[in-house]
């Protein structure tokens, strides 16, 4: 067994261990006697020099051109691209996505990168009209200053990318701090920006846990932006600190109670294959997972039997083995967590279709796994399971006589993030999409697959309203007029005269 990789902060360009030099053991998913890595276990002080750091490297860094900023980011897009397979290999170790997801979160990374550059040489702003013909109006947006992007372990290379490179394009510096699970992609991060020659101070990433390095960066009175990605309940507490101070600004992507509404008319098949890859890819530990399946009653025996044969078949293994199609859960407390909510929903009237629990198999028996379970159950009451995230493979069929219904039963929780329409007429999948509360929509897919230049984000216990992804040039930076006086006397808009007595 290899010996861990040793980990250190990267701040002001220098890498240092924590302050206190305490450290963490970074454990694999697949077999918890393994550490993958050693990473620091920073503290209030090692956030607050993170945050000099990049208030210092600030004002130089938003003086130089947008389009030069824009090229550190292709040249880490290079390196990226240059070690793909093994960026994918170390993800699927660290954080137990099966490998060929892990190659799509990778691709996905380098997507985001190659998808900042190009914006760099799109305008920044607009020029309108006034309606005095001796002035120009202009619209452009300006760096808030220093960005705290907090990130989850689900997405440890992609979600970083998202949040570090509209930061950086739009003439923010920022502090990166990872989750605590998954330090080791964090850590290749930065490693590539110091590569290309990232001046230090602009990007510095800082290990650890939450409310030992988290909350001092997202308290500090020098960061302007905090960006998170994670559950609701630390998203809600970001919220309402960032809001006591008149500088700051949260956008918080947060969970999901994610669903399907699978119609008589759909294409069957098609049907089946979207709610298995929306239900089961990454055990179910997405954002974006469905975890409730609204099935038109005229089909609700036929895809219940069909949903429930091909999710028994899936195979749980290994993710770094390519026939993986579940891998195991981030931690043992992570199935533990499900494993209760597979309880409540008994306790709860669930009729349970399937029931995989903890696999025999031996080579996974140090390994957080478990596979689907899979209920039906009505709509009725205001039963935990239906409306609390569970993060895992844990999905409720839920029986729905018509649209009426189905937009009554669908829009009755507490998150709104991802819905997905499985059906061939346009007009039920167009009511859905103007009728149910939601961020991100699909249509004859998966709640799954979001692309890197579409907004990302959900309403409610979901998210702030500012999605992330490339709607986040707006969230890191403030729209601002300019208006300029051509003529030799002065003017005023509204008819307001000009006269000074």
């Amino acid at each position: 067994m290899a010996s861990p990789l040793r980990l250190l902060n990267y701040v002001a360009g220098r890498w240092t261990p924590a302050a206190g030099e305490a450290t963490l053991e970074d454990r694999s998913p697949h077999d918890w006697r393994r550490v993958i890595s050693i990473f620091p276990r920073s503290q209030g002080e090692d956030a607050h020099r993170a945050v000099l750091a990049a208030r210092e490297a600030f004002p130089s860094w938003r003086r130089l051109s947008r389009i030069k900023r824009a090229e550190y980011l292709d040249a880490v897009a290079q390196m990226v691209k240059r070690d793909q397979e093994e960026l994918a290999l170390l993800m699927a170790q660290e954080s137990g996505k099966p490998l060929v997801e892990c190659r799509a979160d990778v691709v996905e990374g380098l997507h985001t990168l190659q998808y900042w550059f190009g914006r760099a040489r799109m305008p920044l702003g607009d020029v309108l009209a006034s309606e005095i013909a001796e002035k120009d109006s202009f619209v452009f947006r300006k760096p808030k200053g220093v960005v705290v992007c907090i990130t989850p372990w689900n997405f440890p290379f992609a979600i970083p990318l998202w949040l570090i490179c509209p930061s950086l394009l739009e003439g923010n510096t920022v502090v990166l701090k990872p989750a605590e699970e998954t330090p080791l992609l964090a850590h290749r991060i930065a490693q590539y920006f110091e590569a290309a020659g990232l001046p230090p101070g602009v990007l510095n990433v800082v290990h650890g846990y939450g409310e030992e390095v988290g909350w001092p960066l997202v308290v500090h009175p020098e960061t302007d932006v905090v960006l998170f990605t994670g559950s609701y309940q630390v998203g809600s507490l970001i919220r309402q600190e960032t809001a006591k101070d008149p500088r700051k600004f949260a956008v918080c992507e947060m969970g999901g109670k994610n669903a399907m509404v699978i119609f008589e008319d759909c294409d069957f098949d098609l049907a089946v294959n979207a709610a298995i890859l929306a239900a089961f890819r990454t055990s179910g530990q997405r954002c974006v997972s469905a975890s409730r399946l609204f099935v038109q009653e005229g089909i609700l025996e036929r895809f219940t039997q069909a949903f429930g044969e091909k999710a028994r078949r899936l195979r749980i293994g290994d993710p770094t083995r390519e026939d993986t199609f579940i891998g195991p859960l981030i931690t043992p407390e992570a199935r533990e967590k499900v494993e209760r909510y597979n309880h409540l929903a008994k306790e709860e009237g669930a009729h349970v279709v399937l029931e995989v629990g903890r696999p025999p198999d031996p080579d996974l028996r140090y390994g957080a796994y478990i596979g689907p379970f899979v209920y039906l159950m009505e709509h009725e009451g205001r039963k935990r399971v239906l409306r609390e995230e569970v993060f895992g493979p844990h999905v409720a069929i839920i029986p729905f006589s018509d649209m009426e219904d189905v937009i009554r039963k669908y829009n009755d929780a507490d998150y709104a993030f991802a819905l997905a329409v499985c059906t061939r007429d346009y007009r039920k999948q167009r009511l859905l999409r103007e009728e149910c509360d939601f961020g991100v929509g699909y249509v004859n897919l998966p709640t799954i697959g979001a692309e890197v230049h579409l907004p990302f984000g959900g309403l409610r216990r979901s998210g702030t309203g500012m999605p992330s992804a490339a709607a986040l040039a707006d969230a890191v930076s403030h729209r601002v007029s300019w208006t300029v006086n051509h003529g030799v006397e002065i003017r005023m808009a509204q008819g307001l005269t000009s006269q000074v007595p």
